[in-house]
């Protein structure tokens, strides 16, 4: 079936092109959505007649996608995760708990079906790249490092945290034994 676009679309064409398309991909989901138009000659002459309204339109929708991608590109994100000690989780960070997640961290609007995970799910602790599809052809990427529940408390597994913490604390208490003798001496 040949349909005219009225949206610029990645795998057809821009808009205003004649594209040869599945008819039940055009019946149920280019026509309904308006993204495109039977073609005919009269379809093609109301169109030349709205190319330029159409044209405006999209600008439009592609500054709208730049300014929320101006919000989260780049952001950093961090999720902390019941893991096992090999750095496997309990369950896994899927497209929503990114996009909440994001979403409570920068004030944006992403929605889960924006977020891809060409993977599939993760299901392990690191750093991870994630790029987010804000449609008309605008993407960002942010950085989502996933860790275990023990490096929110700021223990590594070797322990080396709480030596610190403790080292810290008797200097502490040092300091305050020398204060108290200088106090008593006066």
């Amino acid at each position: 079936m040949n349909v005219i676009l009225l949206e610029k679309m990645a795998n057809l064409g821009e808009i205003g092109d004649t594209a040869t398309v599945k008819s039940g991909f055009a019946r149920n989901f280019l026509f309904p959505k308006g993204k495109a138009i039977p073609a005919s000659k009269q379809n093609l002459a109301d169109f030349e007649g709205r190319r330029a309204e159409l044209m405006a339109a999209h600008d439009a929708n592609v500054g709208a996608a730049q300014k929320r991608q101006a919000v989260v590109d780049g952001a950093a994100l961090s999720m902390q995760v019941n893991a096992s000690d090999e750095g496997k989780l309990f369950g896994s960070v899927g497209t929503a708990n990114i996009a909440d997640a994001l979403n409570a961290q920068c004030g944006s609007d992403i929605v889960k079906a924006e977020v891809s995970l060409p993977n599939g799910v993760i299901r392990e602790l690191g750093n991870f790249e994630v790029v987010l599809n804000l449609g008309y052809e605008v993407t960002a990427t942010i950085t989502l490092a996933v860790q275990g529940l023990d490096a929110v408390a700021g223990i590594s597994a070797d322990g080396s945290m709480i030596e610190e913490i403790e080292q810290a604390e008797a200097a502490e208490e040092a300091a305050a034994e020398q204060a108290e003798e200088e106090t008593k001496e006066d």
